[in-house]
């Protein structure tokens, strides 16, 4: 597998549309989701942070490897939302620079709380990088259970 590149938000057409694919190929399509569904409105809100971690910073096109968002929901709290990370990059560390990213850059806007919804597979993987489990959550498509995270910054 190639160097991944440095976290950073999507900066062109291109990279756009690889980091909403991974979102799409890794948190919808399994689950026979349509096309689209791996975007929201908070998508453009301000204030909403985009992380992305390509394979190869020259490749064309550009093949994300790693993503995540973090949508201010609060005054001090901000919640992170569709992490994903390429089936070939799962377990690489990856998907941790993605967080450290997104909290860091929570810190620099002044927030003091991050909260999320992980599937119950990734609970273990969110323990590690400080989160706590706060309760149950909701049930994704039917069949993917979640659970209330959170982690004081």
């Amino acid at each position: 597998m190639p160097q991944p590149t440095a976290v950073h938000p999507p900066r062109t057409p291109a990279e756009w549309e690889a980091y909403y694919q991974l979102r799409y190929a890794v948190l919808r399509q399994p689950w026979q989701q349509p096309l689209g569904s791996e975007r929201v409105p908070a998508d453009d809100e301000p204030g909403t942070i985009h992380a992305l971690l390509l394979a190869d910073e020259a490749a064309e096109p550009p093949v994300a490897l790693a993503v995540g968002m973090l949508q201010p929901t609060g005054a001090h709290q901000g919640q992170v939302r569709f992490m994903a990370v390429a089936p070939q990059a799962v377990g690489t560390g990856l998907g941790r620079q993605i967080m450290a990213a997104l909290e860091n850059q929570a810190q620099a806007a002044g927030l003091t709380e991050i909260v999320l919804h992980s599937r119950e597979a990734a609970v273990g993987f969110y323990q590690r990088l400080g989160y706590a489990v706060v309760e149950p959550s909701h049930t994704l498509f039917g069949v993917i259970p979640h659970f209330l995270m959170r982690k004081q910054l």
